[in-house]
């Protein structure tokens, strides 16, 4: 229902959103091109590959910031198309700039469910990479649905954006944890993405930013503009917008009497602004060189202008100073960690709430220049372009704090390489109406009679069964001991159809949704069976399923050893510890009883039986299983005169879910 609403207000904004394109589309054209990619038509028509990693940068801070860790994936993984999405025209430039065709590209859609479902249709993703925090409810729900992990990469939370989110908890705790795994920049986003109910895996990495790739047009470009800069003291102003532009453009004069070699290099944050600054410095009576014009600087211009794409790196590394735009005005300020990589002095106004966290580590160690407004940034100038040592020891502080943050991208790799291990871990097949998952670590390929008892016991390879309401059998397959188990209905319906189930995609069948359940669930440290294989058999409007998995060794269900003795209290809070780090990730058993609750020879608890459980929000569900428990636990104590259950043993376990 609430994704009902999220998606209702989509199509009634539609209009509007067109608006916005078109309007943006004024100024640069871009904006009204390639359009309909915005709503995922035509993506077959492109050359795409399906498949493999799709990593979401919004725009060109974003790309810039995954820059080395999508260059390390395409050396990890040299087989696997790596497709880099984002959302505007410059970050688009971007990719093209930095990777050429080395990745395969195309917008990330707007998050209309027909539009997701044709994006997912056309990439097939193994995983989805975020880079950053953008939460698209319907992408991650069809993720979800389709058994495609989804990892937040380099996420930041900000006070002010988590309170926006408190605002609309009702949408995001349960896309919150749609989420595989959270990787944050800092404590406090992790602390903030908790508090808003996260409860996946989450592991605070540091900031990708801290770890900059330099693309190689950066070096041409540095040796054709060098010389043309070379004599004067040239003061960069990145990421301008309206607003501040015309207070720099006022303190330039006042600078230029006691600095006569000046010039100020304006690099706008958004394209469509250039030809506005152009008029804005032409107006004031100054001297412009606009790079677009692609000649060299003349030593009688006041003002350059950066009006081109992807080049903000190498004005940077020939500046004498550094100002980091959006901060005069109230749009949070940029990244100043690209000018501090260079060893450059870096100045920014009041308003850094996007960057809070970097600023404030770079105020700690006296290695950045906050200023309150206009006025004290013309002090702040002076000072620091007189005094070169001033400068330099600045930058210098700057510089090595850069690189002491060091490492975020490695640490992230080694999650990504993880979660994708686990992905790749199980490979598909079709043959006929059978799909099939299998682990390659027990089978080097497989068939549909491997899911059938009677090819087990031609094998001779049965050691044993269940005895429950259906028939699960152990079998025996090299060193390994497996469970087989097909999937029956149950209630009145299955006197009609005993185990066929109306269609549903593949993924979201009932063996192969436990399945990677299953698989998800080990991956956050959850003691459950290994998932081996599983079947989805087409049979017309209907289906059935199979799951092989792996035999817990040395292992007995809860209810039996309770026929036998008595356990202790401390493994009754084993017990209820396990139930509350499963409830903690949101996995909601829809059987939990005291047979579904294994103790193995070394007293460790092991869950099982995930058929037709899933993810959910928190909520009074999770004490709803724990009452299925409790009477299941009543109910076999009724029925067995020698069962050794007593409610004090009821209490212990409460006491290891509360204390988990």
């Amino acid at each position: 229902m609430i994704r009902l609403f999220y998606t209702l207000a989509l199509y009634l904004l539609l209009p509007l959103l067109l608006l916005y394109f078109f309007w943006r589309s004024r100024k640069d054209p871009a904006y009204r091109q390639r359009l309909p990619e915005r709503f995922a038509f035509g993506l077959r028509q492109l050359p795409l590959q399906a498949g493999g990693i799709v990593v979401h940068t919004v725009s060109v801070g974003e790309v810039i910031a995954a820059t080395p860790l999508i260059q390390q994936l395409r050396k990890d993984y040299p087989n696997t198309p790596i497709t880099v999405t984002c959302t505007t025209p410059t970050g688009t430039a971007t990719i093209r700039s930095r990777f050429a065709d080395n990745v395969q590209h195309c917008y990330l859609p707007l998050d209309y469910p027909e539009a997701v479902t044709r994006f997912l249709a056309a990439l097939q993703p193994k995983l989805l990479i975020i880079v950053e925090t953008e939460l698209w409810p319907n992408l991650f729900r069809q993720c979800q649905q389709q058994a495609i992990p989804v990892l937040l990469v380099n996420a930041r939370l900000s006070a002010r954006s988590a309170r926006g989110y408190r605002r609309f908890s009702w949408l995001t705790k349960p896309l919150l944890n749609q989420i595989s795994c959270l990787l944050t920049q800092d404590n406090a986003s992790a602390r903030r993405f908790k508090a808003l109910g996260y409860n996946g895996k989450l592991l605070v990495m540091g900031n990708l930013k801290f770890e900059l790739a330099i693309p190689d047009t950066q070096h041409t470009l540095l040796q054709r503009f060098a010389p043309a800069f070379a004599g004067r003291l040239l003061w960069v102003a990145g990421s301008t917008h309206a607003g501040e532009d015309e207070q720099l453009l006022a303190l330039y004069p006042q600078l230029k009497q006691q600095f006569p070699t000046l010039m100020l290099f304006m690099v706008p944050r958004h394209p469509e602004r250039f030809d506005a600054v152009a008029k804005l410095v032409t107006g004031a009576g100054l001297t412009l060189w606009r790079r677009s014009s692609d000649t060299l600087p003349d030593n009688n211009i006041d003002i350059a202008l950066g009006d081109s794409m992807g080049e903000l790196l190498a004005w940077y590394q020939l500046a004498d100073l550094v100002f980091i735009g959006g901060s005069l005005i109230a749009r949070g300020g940029h990244n100043p960690l690209e000018a501090i990589s260079f060893a450059k002095a870096v100045q920014s106004g009041p308003h850094i709430f996007n960057f809070n966290d970097a600023y404030r580590q770079l105020q700690q160690r006296q290695a950045v220049s906050l200023v309150a407004d206009s006025a004290e940034l013309l002090v702040n100038t002076r000072q620091l372009l007189a005094d070169a040592p001033l400068r330099q020891a600045q930058g210098q502080r700057a510089q090595t704090f850069f690189l002491q943050q060091q490492g975020a991208t490695a640490k992230s790799l080694a999650v990504i390489q993880a979660i994708w291990g686990a992905r790749m871990q199980y490979k598909t097949k079709q043959q006929g109406a059978n799909h099939f998952w299998y682990d390659e670590d027990f089978f080097i390929d497989i068939t549909a009679g491997q899911f059938q008892h009677q090819w087990w016991q031609a094998q001779q390879a049965i050691v044993g069964s269940s005895s429950g309401r259906n028939t699960a059998y152990f079998v025996q397959h090299d060193q390994h001991k497996l469970v087989l188990r097909h999937y029956y209905r149950g209630g009145l319906i299955a006197k009609l159809s005993r185990d066929s189930f109306f269609w549903q995609p593949v993924a979201k069948s009932r063996a192969m949704q436990e399945f990677h359940l299953l698989s998800w669930m080990r991956s956050q440290g959850l003691a459950v069976p290994r998932p081996v294989a599983a079947r989805y058999q087409r049979c017309g409007l209907m289906y059935k399923a199979d799951l092989l998995i792996a035999l817990i060794p040395d292992s007995q269900d809860l209810a039996t050893i309770l026929q036998q003795q008595q356990i202790t209290a401390q493994q009754w809070q084993a017990v209820g510890k396990a139930i509350a780090q499963m409830h903690r990730l949101g996995v909601y058993h829809s059987d939990l009883n005291c047979r579904n609750i294994m103790l193995d020879s070394a007293a460790k608890v092991w869950l099982l039986d995930f058929d037709k459980c899933g993810r959910r929000e928190p909520g009074k569900w999770q004490q709803h299983n724990l009452a299925r428990l409790k009477r299941s636990l009543l109910k076999e104590q009724a029925r067995l005169p020698g069962f050794y259950w007593q409610l004090q043993d009821w209490t212990a376990l409460l006491q290891g879910y509360h204390n988990d």
